[in-house]
């Protein structure tokens, strides 16, 4: 897993850092309710599938792991996101709440901070054998 965060592009950082704000969101945020779970399930199937239609060309595109689940989550995520904020205030995507907002950033922060650590660092581990 280390070695994953140590390789990521600035690109997929971003993402994570995305992942990292929903998920601080959605604990401040969250409702039990079933209906915008089962929603938020059925806009990711509906909009997931033709995300698939609209990268892939055939048996020529092959899609890895990782790639189909994003395009799965994503629209999970931003439309749990949406039903979740729905007039609390938000401002695009950034929380009224000073102390929520200051949770998101620290988050972030932390996240971003481990993996320029990783990637930066001295990150090859080292194993010392003794005799």
């Amino acid at each position: 897993m280390l070695n994953y965060f140590t390789h990521l592009s600035r690109g997929k950082i971003v993402l994570w850092c995305y992942l990292v704000w929903y998920l601080v969101n959605l604990g401040f945020e969250f409702d039990p309710s079933p209906q915008i779970w089962i929603n938020s399930i059925g806009i990711s199937l509906v909009i997931g599938f033709a995300l698939i239609l609209s990268v892939g060309s055939g048996a020529k595109t092959k899609l890895d792991h990782w790639q189909l689940f994003r395009l799965f989550a994503m629209p999970f995520c931003v439309s749990s996101f949406s039903s979740l904020i729905k007039g609390k205030g938000y401002w695009l995507i950034v929380p009224p709440n000073p102390e929520q907002m200051l949770a998101c950033v620290v988050a972030v922060s932390v996240f971003v901070a481990v993996v320029t650590a990783l990637k930066y660092g001295n990150h090859k581990p080292y194993l010392v054998l003794q005799r």
